[in-house]
């Protein structure tokens, strides 16, 4: 009987009676032969039994079995193999599990770009997106805040960052970029106890693993850190009914997590799987062994580490469980390999198909010849990534997670075409897999295929002529440098990697193939410098004072009521100015940065809570109001508010005390009331250019991002391709009209779930609170609840300030338009004064231009030195186009008339220096015969009229070589250009330009036949006897 069956007989017992039975009749029947019909009858029947029994047994178990705690019984040691489930019962049955059995509430999953978390590029876990509630921050409005168990299966992103499994995946069988998470959380609801009994529960009895396959490792203390061991965990286990030889203590490393350098953290124990089984694998726990691999870890967070690194213990405790969908999987279905469950198997078939591989065979290292398995792994990892990141917003580009997406897009591309020898557009055609295996419970994907499959293709085209481009540019500085020493210059590698996502490693291949390498040390220094300013970047330079989460929960211990910021949007209207109220507050609490305390002397840093404010926090995308407290009796200090951030419902107004300030004094607050106008009239701005890109564009146009300051906003949105000129039109002019409409703007609190059933609602993928505050432009929210209207207008979730009446803005002008990556625009726009001026700026440089086109389309210039002025004042005036703030839809059209003006004074330029060099060509033909060495100086400033003369001196010398100088008597700097003969091979025009040049203190690069350089040389006579004799050396040997 097999290890399955036996299995299979010890946990049911009917299950058993039928596998009797049926060793009775295949063993025992005399009738065997006489009768081998029947006993062949007898057999079918079985079998056909024990498949029915089996399918009903599968269907009905993954909520089947006592829930809780373990009997003797059923925790002891058991032989066999788990069941096969597909993946979206493993899935769905985890999810039942903790909903219908232990009452847990299901979220979705987050999008992998993160919620408001600028120290993550992904999504790398799914506790995420549950930091406000661990950290104590979260909106006590929101529905988060209610949350006290919870599950979900969360799109999970680990590469680039501190979690990088990128060069990782395709090498072995288990790596991924993306991945699915399934988790269990409690916030300040069951500990450890029940989470263990869950855990156990789960996995032994739903999904059917045998208990003795399993190993579970407990944090065992560190002296050092003074931590004691995990006993209450232990002890927990061994009432399960685990063994106490598969109950094994480890430290830190391995069992004791922390969110970062601050903050909650805690012990946690992690349930291991044999793949082998029948014999003691202990050893092999936590020992990088493929036999042993852990398949879930459960987080006790009941620590938070405080700056100096010591550790208090939490008011509130946590409960964080994570286990990989693809490893669990895997167990489930018996497979070695993640690759070779039916979360891959599709996809490696859609690869096999379209390429020109033979089928995936799962080897890996150097049975895998020519890295083709690793190639498929590879492509189909890749691809599920690009799929779920491409319908989260994030596309792949230049910084960032885009910058990490294009990197993930490329090296899908290389494989897919230079190992499987797909054709171009095989990365795009594989998105519908993707979406058949994981659209139904993420049914965004779905909905995104198409924009998917074109992004794909388009960033695929895009790299495949970048490696065109940059082994062109390889080939040009091999050709324009001396390589004699063998090293390439690592700027210029550093450049195609950076700019064109030209892969290092073939860069080091293809000048392998010319004997030369990269300044390794140099390039590792700039990749060393990119990587600290990204790390930089990515913590964010993070200065405000922030309440931790002991603090957070001290305020609350005591009692400190939430902040009344309600002043922050009473203002009103009176003949046409904005009234702010006046505020005056009592100082609640001080946050030193460490903990609460009751004073602050001069010069300290603080966060300041107060009981009511009028100030905005910095939310929504809206920057945080500026101003000054002033302290009662002492109305001539003044206290500036840095900055103002909201966490766990207290407004924290960030203070340098320029005098003592102490818990319950009195202070007056001063609002920068010109600075929150300026937001409030960019603010509502922003909803209207919202509204009109959607009119102008189409509902496919989605929010991207917004940040609206005082000077300007920014507005990020999903489209296709960059706006042309009259769809910019268009936009601007659909706002304006709002604008001059002066339409009123309405704001109102309601219910969550109320306001979502307003017609075109617009909303990001936000955690809101509940009530929630709608904006709407021109009609009441009341009338667009009562459906009143068509909804053809502006109307947002939004907690920012905004304008009673649109008027104020005066004026839009869209001065910047761009794609950030493929399928994402970002649009800058100014208002008022600032909207006047860029008006203004762009009539002055469309006169400008006009003015240029006139003169260059009149008589052609008498002298090649007015030629280079006209072409200089046309590139000049580009930059001014380029960079000044004007309306965009013109920066468009002047850019489109000063390239055709360029390209004008290009050919006229080009033609005047054709002409001055034939004449100085013919001028050195008479003065020098059609010598076979021909080193001479000309008078000119362009290296360019000095090549030509060099060509038509050729030319009318075909068996010459020529070499003319050209001395800048005012700086010292000579020109240098040269060409020689074609059938020539005792020297080449590259190696005589770099002598001379090198001569002279200089450089030259070029080919065989033709080569120029610099150098310097207050009397170049010298030069020129060098240059000659150099190659009369050469030539004579």
């Amino acid at each position: 009987m097999s290890s399955r069956g036996r299995y299979s007989a010890q946990r049911h017992p009917r299950r058993r009676q039928v596998g009797v039975r049926m060793r009775v009749i295949t063993t025992g029947s005399p009738c065997e032969g006489q009768h081998g019909s029947s006993v062949r009858f007898c057999l079918r029947f079985c079998l056909i039994t024990v498949r029915m029994f089996r399918l009903l047994h599968r269907r009905l178990w993954p909520l089947s079995g006592p829930p809780g705690r373990l009997s003797a019984r059923s925790a002891c040691s058991l032989s066999g193999v788990p069941p096969e489930l597909p993946a979206a019962l493993v899935r769905s049955t985890f999810l039942d599990f903790f909903r219908q059995k232990h009452g847990h509430r299901l979220v979705p999953s987050s999008p992998v770009r993160p919620r408001g978390d600028p120290s993550l590029l992904f999504v790398n876990a799914g506790m995420n997106q549950f930091k406000p509630l661990l950290l104590g921050t979260v909106d006590p409005r929101s529905e988060m805040s209610s949350y006290r168990r919870v599950a979900n299966s969360q799109k999970c992103v680990r590469a680039g960052g501190k979690h990088n499994d990128l060069e990782d995946v395709g090498r072995d069988l288990h790596h991924h970029t993306f991945f699915e998470m399934l988790g269990n959380w409690s916030f300040g609801d069951y500990f450890k106890e029940e989470a263990c009994s869950m855990a156990w529960s789960l996995l032994t009895e739903h999904y059917g693993i045998p208990a003795d396959r399993l190993y579970v490792s407990y944090f065992g203390g560190d002296a050092a850190s003074h931590l004691p061991a995990d006993e209450e965990t232990r002890h927990i286990w061994l009432d399960i009914g685990v063994p106490p030889a598969r109950l094994l203590p480890f430290g830190l490393k391995e069992n004791f997590w922390e969110m970062g350098d601050c903050g909650p953290c805690g012990p946690c124990t992690e349930i291991h799987y044999d793949h082998v089984g029948g014999r003691d694998a202990a050893v092999l726990v936590n020992a990088d062994s493929p036999d042993v691999v852990e398949i879930w870890n459960l987080v006790f967070m009941q620590y938070n580490r405080e700056v100096d690194h010591s550790l208090q213990t939490l008011p509130q405790f946590s409960v964080d469980t994570g286990m990989g969908m693809e490893r669990l999987v895997s167990v489930l279905q018996g497979k070695r390999s993640n690759y070779d469950t039916d979360l891959f198997t599709p996809l490696l078939h859609a690869i096999q198909q379209r390429s020109k591989a033979g089928p995936y065979s799962g080897r890996t290292g150097a049975a895998d010849e020519g890295k083709v398995d690793m190639a498929y792994r590879v492509v189909a990892d890749h691809v599920r990534t690009l799929s779920v990141c491409i319908t989260d917003g994030v596309h792949p580009g230049m910084s960032g997670a885009e910058l990490v997406l294009r990197r993930i897009l490329r090296r899908a591309v290389r494989f897919c075409v230079e190992v499987l020898q797909a054709p171009q557009g095989t990365l795009a055609s594989l998105v519908p897999t993707v979406s058949h295996i994981l659209g139904d419970v993420y049914p965004e994907l779905h909905r995104e295929v198409d924009r998917i499959m074109d992004i794909i293709n388009e960033n695929e085209a895009h790299f495949l002529s970048s490696l065109q481009q940059g082994s062109r540019l390889i080939r040009r500085t091999l050709d324009r440098q001396d390589y004699k020493h063998g090293v390439f210059p690592a700027s210029v590698a550093w450049s195609l990697h950076r700019n064109l996502g030209f892969p290092l490693d073939l860069v080091d291949l293809m000048l392998e193939e010319r004997g030369v390498q990269v300044d390794r040390q140099e390039l590792d220094r700039l990749m060393a410098e990119n990587q600290k300013v990204m790390s930089e970047l990515q913590a964010g330079a993070q200065s405000q004072v922030m309440l931790d989460v002991l603090s957070l929960a001290e305020l609350q211990r005591i009692a400190v009521p939430h902040t009344d910021d309600s002043l922050k949007y009473q203002y009103r209207l009176e003949q046409g100015r904005y009234v702010f109220p006046a505020c005056s507050a009592t100082v609640l609490a001080l946050y030193d940065g460490q903990t609460l305390v009751s004073e602050v002397s001069e010069g300290e840093r603080c966060g300041v809570i107060l009981d009511q404010t009028c100030f905005y926090s910095e939310q929504g995308g809206q920057s945080h109001d500026q101003g000054y407290f002033t302290r009662e009796g002492l109305q001539d200090i003044l206290y500036p508010v840095e900055a103002v951030v909201l966490a766990g419902g207290y407004v924290v107004h960030q203070v340098t005390a320029v005098d003592s300030l102490k818990t319950g004094d009195r202070v007056q607050l001063h609002l920068d009331q010109v600075h929150r106008l300026s937001c409030m009239v960019k603010h509502t701005a922003t909803h209207i250019l919202n509204f009109a890109l959607r009119e102008v564009l189409g509902p496919s146009v989605k929010q991207r991002g917004s940040h609206v300051a005082a000077d300007r906003l920014r507005f990020d949105f999903s489209v296709k391709g960059s706006l042309d000129v009259s769809q910019l039109q268009q936009v601007e002019r659909c706002v304006n009209d709002i604008i001059s409409a002066n339409h009123n703007v309405h704001s109102q609190e309601l219910p969550l779930q109320t306001a979502g059933c307003i017609n075109g609602l617009r909303k990001v993928d936000e955690v809101y609170p509940d009530p929630v505050r709608v904006v709407s432009v021109g009609l009441s929210v009341s009338d667009l609840l009562d459906d009143q209207t068509d909804g053809r207008t502006s109307v947002e979730l939004c907690c920012g300030t905004h304008l009673l009446q649109t008027g104020a803005i005066e004026d839009l002008v869209i001065v910047s338009e761009r794609q950030l990556v493929k399928g994402i625009s970002r649009v800058v726009a100014v208002t008022g004064r600032e909207a006047t001026r860029a008006r203004e700026a762009g009539q002055l440089l469309s006169q400008d231009v006009d003015s240029l086109s006139a003169r260059l389309s009149g008589s052609t210039p008498l002298s090649l030195d007015s030629a280079q002025r006209l072409a200089k004042e046309v590139g000049v005036l580009t930059d001014a186009v380029d960079n000044t703030p004007i309306p965009q839809w013109q920066r468009r059209e002047l850019q489109i008339h000063l390239r055709a003006l360029q390209r004008s004074s290009n050919t006229m330029v080009r033609k005047l220096e054709t002409r001055e060099a034939a004449a100085r060509a013919q001028a050195l033909l008479e003065k020098n015969g059609r010598k076979d060495v021909q080193v001479d100086a000309v008078e000119t400033d362009s290296l360019s009229v000095l090549m030509k003369t060099v060509n038509q001196l050729s030319a009318g010398a075909p068996r010459s070589y020529v070499m003319l100088l050209a001395h800048q008597g005012h700086s010292g700097k000579v020109l240098c250009a040269c060409q020689v003969p074609k059938d020539s091979t005792s020297v080449s025009a590259s190696d005589w330009a770099v002598a001379v040049c090198r001569h002279l203190g200089g450089s030259a690069g070029g080919s065989l036949l033709v080569a120029k350089g610099t150098g310097s040389s207050s009397d170049i006579t010298d030069a020129l006897r060098w240059a000659e004799e150099f190659v009369r050396q050469k030539t004579q040997k």
